[in-house]
């Protein structure tokens, strides 16, 4: 009886290795020395899946350009994050820079800063998600001189998807903040 579950007991734990082992692939990755967004953006028209998505998302933020529209002439509207998280990258520090700049020498406009997030998650939870990225975005434009008056913020947390796919690219475009003109 003894010899049984032995035998028993170790072909479990072979059948289980190979299972494992079968699972676990190796996938290379391209590395570029290229930084211009734009340029991978294009690269990822002809490249493969995987390639794809390392070319339009640096982590799990969107980099790409394909979604992003205009405030005004050379100024983006959107900036994008990480999942579950409220904090500026460096280029959404960028595009917002650019945003206070042309609402500081256009005085008589006034914007409302959308929160949106991705399809996870529960509709309460993703509405305040998005109200706190609408908010970091209002706070980083009144540091750099917009009066908080010209400022207002909306959520939308999960119901209105720029990308209504259900995988890592999609989500990563709708994890975003919207900069509107209101007037």
């Amino acid at each position: 009886m003894n010899l049984v579950k032995i035998l028993k007991n170790a072909f479990l734990v072979v059948l289980f290795g190979l299972i494992i082992t079968a699972c676990a692939t190796k996938k290379s990755v391209k590395t570029t020395t290229e930084s211009s967004s734009t340029t991978k953006a294009a690269e990822a028209q002809k490249a493969d899946p995987i390639e794809k998505l390392d070319a339009l998302m640096q982590g799990d933020v969107y980099i790409g350009s394909d979604t992003v529209g205009e405030l005004a002439s050379g100024v983006p509207d959107r900036v994008f994050f990480a999942t579950n998280e409220t904090i500026l990258t460096t280029a959404s520090r960028e595009t917002l820079r650019k945003q206070a700049a042309w609402l500081r020498q256009n005085s008589d406009v006034t914007v409302v800063v959308e929160g949106h997030a991705d399809e996870r998650g529960t509709r309460e939870y993703n509405l305040a998600l998005g109200e706190r990225r609408a908010n970091a975005a209002k706070d980083y434009l009144m540091t750099y001189g917009v009066s908080s008056d010209r400022i207002k913020v909306l959520s939308y947390g999960k119901e209105r998807p720029v990308d209504s796919g259900s995988n890592p690219l999609s989500w990563s475009k709708n994890r975003r903040s919207v900069t509107v003109k209101a007037n």
